[in-house]
């Protein structure tokens, strides 16, 4: 497979050598059940809590408000069913946004058949709730409010802290949850800063393996469970550890630079894109002007996405027409925002990473601008 440029971060990222090197020590080394009571156990059981204490450190938490899961999606179910089926009898209205990942989408569609009243803010042109809105949702019934910090399709990044600040106003006895699945490495995410008490975080984001994630639970908030069978994690997710998964996680969360610096260098990267971009006859940019810098949605209307998919990569260069998740479906979030049926069906998203270089973002621009060349629009 030859790649000239990998720009579909969002998706997934390039594991980091420190993440590599603790998944092949861990295999090597620390291979016991972190469960067993004998010495290789205990070995275990020392680097499990090593990388909770790694991830916490970054979270700006305590070590016993991490949950390892099995990534973001597990993260945003527990959260959502935990925080419903533990409150219910406090309440039954949930709020969120009509541009959330699908895994909080889901579970909210799941929720309200079961009898719950799901409220869904909607987005302007940026994507972007009103606050005044999320205010009016929350009231003396709402249990959870549940909004991403930046959205993963457009990287419009969404005004959190108004969740906690709506709940107080209210008087609402809900839990705020926050999904930093985009936001975890790129920006200073600490759930205590945002006023959180559930957040959501994944490994294979921030250039660690895929398989786990984590959620943050602040302590004193209970959960239902959604698995039953075990001890560990809390009885809130039982099973064995994923160990080799976990100490690759804390790795990359430990190998984490300053947002800050990050945020400047791919900030440039994403300038050169756009500038480049708006160089281009019929290129649509959909992502605001002040979205995380690492996400750039666009769309080129008369050209259908997957073609264009096709044709940069059969020339190295790796993007993606929206959310993995959602398989090729048409985009709620760009729907949401009020794009019409030929600029979501040519769209595009360009995700990057502090490992990107500038000769991707140049390989891209050429080849997209050989697509608009060489393809025929409808």
């Amino acid at each position: 497979m030859t790649v000239d440029a990998y720009l579909d971060n969002s998706a997934t990222t390039p594991p980091c050598k420190e993440a590599i090197e603790a998944m092949q020590e861990e295999l090597s080394r620390f291979w016991g059940n972190p469960s067993s009571l004998h010495g290789v156990g205990l070995e275990a059981e020392h680097l499990l809590a090593r990388s909770r204490a790694a991830l916490a450190n970054r979270l700006g938490c305590e070590p016993n408000e991490v949950l390892f899961t099995s990534g973001g999606t597990e993260s945003n179910n527990l959260a959502l069913f935990g925080a419903a089926n533990a409150l219910r009898r406090r309440g039954r209205r949930i709020v969120t946004s009509a541009v959330e990942h699908s895994s909080v989408a889901e579970s909210a569609k799941e929720l309200a058949a079961r009898g719950f009243e799901v409220i869904y803010l909607g987005v302007d042109r940026a994507g972007r709730i009103a606050e005044r809105e999320l205010l009016q949702a929350v009231n003396r019934e709402t249990i959870l409010v549940s909004l991403m910090a930046v959205n993963n399709e457009v990287g419009t990044i969404q005004p959190v802290e108004a969740m906690r600040q709506a709940v107080q106003a209210k008087g609402a006895p809900a839990l705020v949850h926050v999904d930093a699945v985009q936001a975890f490495g790129k920006l200073p995410v600490q759930p205590t800063r945002i006023g959180a008490d559930l957040l959501t975080v994944s490994s294979h984001k921030i250039h660690g393996p895929k398989g786990v994630g984590a959620l943050y639970i602040r302590k004193g908030v209970r959960l239902a469970p959604l698995f039953y069978g075990g001890t560990q994690e809390g009885k809130l997710r039982p099973g064995t550890e994923a160990m080799p998964a976990i100490a690759g996680f804390a790795a990359a969360a430990h190998a984490l630079p300053n947002p800050a610096q990050s945020i400047e260098y791919v900030g440039t990267l994403r300038d050169r894109l756009v500038q480049g971009l708006q160089s281009m006859e019929g290129v649509r940019i959909n992502s605001p002007a002040d979205a995380l810098p690492y996400v750039t949605n666009l769309s080129l209307p008369g050209l259908q996405s997957e073609t264009m998919l096709n044709f940069l990569s059969e020339r190295g260069v790796y993007v993606s027409s929206g959310s993995a998740c959602a398989k090729g479906k048409k985009s709620r979030v760009l729907r949401a925002m009020g794009l019409n049926d030929a600029e979501i069906a040519g769209a595009l998203r360009v995700s990057l990473s502090r490992y990107t270089t500038w000769e991707e973002i140049d390989a891209f621009l050429y080849a997209l601008n050989e697509a608009q060349a060489t393809l025929a629009r409808k």
